[in-house]
């Protein structure tokens, strides 16, 4: 969402999608979730829909341009409900199911949230914060 909205991390979002040490992928729920965010800013009048349909284009075509698609499977679900099981972890379902896409594909998962990051750490799944230390 960074290279889309601009927040005050987005510069380090943008250098570091510059980066071409990995292979980006994303997983049809991701798309599903920058769609859903966008919708939730014309909720808030934060981005008139026009602007959203623009964005959500900018962010399609890129994906289309310069990632692989991951499609859902049965096991992101259920490896997704084990990982919301382990209540220590403080994960939200989506955040659960994202690291177990990331894990089936042996994938680095790249975020800016921390507490999805530590889980992803505590799991053994590879983690990336762009603009950190």
């Amino acid at each position: 969402m960074p290279t889309l909205v601009a927040e005050p991390l987005s510069p380090a979002v943008d250098s570091f999608m510059l980066m071409d040490a990995w292979e980006r992928t994303v997983s049809d729920f991701g798309a599903a979730e920058v769609a859903s965010v966008l919708s939730r800013l014309v909720r808030m009048s934060v981005l008139t829909s026009a602007a959203a349909q623009g964005k959500l284009a900018d962010f399609e075509t890129w994906r289309a341009a310069d990632t692989s698609p991951v499609d859902l499977q049965a096991s992101d679900a259920h490896l997704a409900h084990t990982y919301v099981s382990r209540f220590e972890l403080k994960l939200r379902a989506p955040d659960a199911l994202h690291l177990a896409i990331a894990k089936r594909l042996g994938a680095t998962l790249v975020t800016l949230d921390q507490r999805l990051a530590a889980a992803a750490t505590a799991l053994g799944i590879p983690v990336e914060i762009p603009g950190s230390a």
